[in-house]
């Protein structure tokens, strides 16, 4: 007779995962989650202002990711890596809408429950933020006076410097632009990138005649991805004016800002503008 085979011995999985650590857990060692979750000092008694500090604080992680992509986007396209640089965008455009999810919780204040702990904030106001100004300087929006907040901070007055200094990501695209055969002159290649960067005509002809051709060509697929970052960057803008027209209407923000009027004239800019103009010579 035959036997029957059985199938080689298997050690038994434990049913209960490990439990005993001579320290911390490893995942806190690498998530820092106990950091983390006692940063939160509030500074009233109102119980909804939990979520308007942890929602701010979240914020400023996807800050500090987004930024990373985006570094990472301009150093690959500095190489003629477009392929690099299109991962990075990729990515950016899933935390990019993950970032702008954050004004969900708090896009429903209204004035009274705003008021409650407002005073908290103090002269304290989100375009202090020095890794949006980071942001901010990668996509061509530069502004030496935007430093001046951080001038007490040497390790953050450093690194908006350095960041103050450097092309953007736009102005690597455009001179990718240039590598590639596109007439783009010397004045905007040769430009102060610590200035704020203004349209070209010049680089609205070359984005113009990229979309007029292979649509699947490197540069086509480079100019929709930047698309797809400014127009979230748009909409980032416009749910900030909501919430804020929402929670306090058309009063002073907070640190003597202009509120509502200062973000309805930044929501009215465009991000990376001959990218939008171009599609009218197409």
């Amino acid at each position: 007779m035959s036997q029957q085979a059985h199938p080689p011995h298997q050690a038994a999985e434990p049913e209960t995962p490990n439990l005993d650590f001579a320290g911390t857990t490893p995942y806190e060692d690498y998530v820092k989650a106990d950091v983390l979750t006692h940063l939160q000092h509030l500074l009233s008694d109102d119980p909804a202002e939990m979520v308007f500090l942890v929602t701010t604080q979240v914020m400023e992680l996807w800050f500090t990711v987004i930024v990373h992509e985006w570094e990472t986007a301009a150093r690959a396209l500095r190489s003629d890596d477009v392929p690099a640089a299109l991962a990075a965008l990729k990515r950016s455009t899933r935390e990019l809408e993950a970032l702008n999810a954050s004004w969900k919780p708090l896009g429903q204040l209204t004035p009274a429950q705003f008021n409650a702990y407002r005073g908290a904030l103090g002269e304290g106001s989100g375009f202090q933020s020095a890794m949006y100004r980071r942001l901010e300087f990668l996509l061509g929006e530069k502004s030496a006076s935007m430093l001046v907040p951080h001038r007490g901070a040497p390790r953050v007055h450093a690194e908006l410097e350095k960041a103050l200094h450097e092309p953007s990501l736009y102005d690597e695209a455009v001179r990718l632009l240039a590598r590639r055969g596109h007439a783009v002159p010397d004045a905007v290649l040769d430009r102060e990138v610590s200035a704020r960067y203004e349209p070209s005509d010049a680089v609205e002809d070359a984005w113009a005649a990229v979309y007029a051709g292979d649509p699947d060509d490197e540069l086509a697929r480079l100019g929709e991805a930047l698309t797809d970052v400014a127009e979230l960057v748009w909409r980032w803008r416009n749910d900030h004016l909501v919430a804020t027209r929402r929670a306090m209407g058309a009063k002073s923000g907070t640190g003597g800002s202009a509120g509502v009027a200062w973000l309805e004239k930044r929501a009215r800019k465009s991000v990376f503008p001959e990218l939008w103009t171009a599609r009218s010579h197409v």
